[in-house]
């Protein structure tokens, strides 16, 4: 059993009403029925970042003691600054309306206004804040040129199961 560590982005689910519309939301993505429809940026003494739908906030990992949570290990040497740039997101707006916007641009909206309102941090589901806490840590999740934003928790469970580790869902 893998015990997180500050950096590190924890992916779970949502059960429920909310769990089924990011299910579907992401589906409209592309990113298939994935069971992964949650991310958050673990901190200092077992605390983590989220996003809400009140805004991004403080949290325990032992909020999810009850679920399944696999985790993106943090390489060392970003692990204090993405731990620290998450806590730089705390409320930052949550915004449903992110993933009609990603949708869009993933069935070929390439204009500069959607581009703006994907990138602007002043809203952010939460693989945007996680991504968004790595990236400013400087740990880069995704080289493949998409537009900084562009991240659903699909794509990071897809990033999860190309780790050596995620193959292998040591972190059960």
């Amino acid at each position: 059993m893998y015990t997180p560590l500050p950096g590190d982005i924890g992916l779970t689910q949502i059960q429920g009403r909310v769990g089924r519309m990011i299910q579907v939301g992401q589906f409209l993505n592309g990113d298939g029925w994935s069971n992964t429809q949650h991310a958050f940026v673990v901190i200092e003494g077992n605390g983590l970042i989220e996003a809400e739908p009140n805004g991004a906030r403080y949290g325990s990992i032992f909020d999810y003691r009850d679920r399944t949570v696999v985790y993106l290990r943090c390489p060392d040497e970003f692990r204090e600054a993405v731990a620290y740039e998450a806590t730089q997101l705390i409320g930052i707006g949550y915004s449903y309306a992110d993933y009609f916007a990603l949708a869009a641009h993933r069935f070929g909206a390439k204009t500069p206004k959607l581009q703006r309102y994907i990138e602007n941090s002043g809203h952010m589901i939460c693989s945007q804040m996680a991504d968004t806490a790595a990236a400013r840590g400087d740990w880069h999740l995704f080289t493949d040129g998409r537009w900084p934003g562009d991240v659903t928790p699909g794509d990071l469970d897809g990033y999860y199961h190309e780790q050596p580790y995620g193959k292998h869902f040591a972190d059960l």
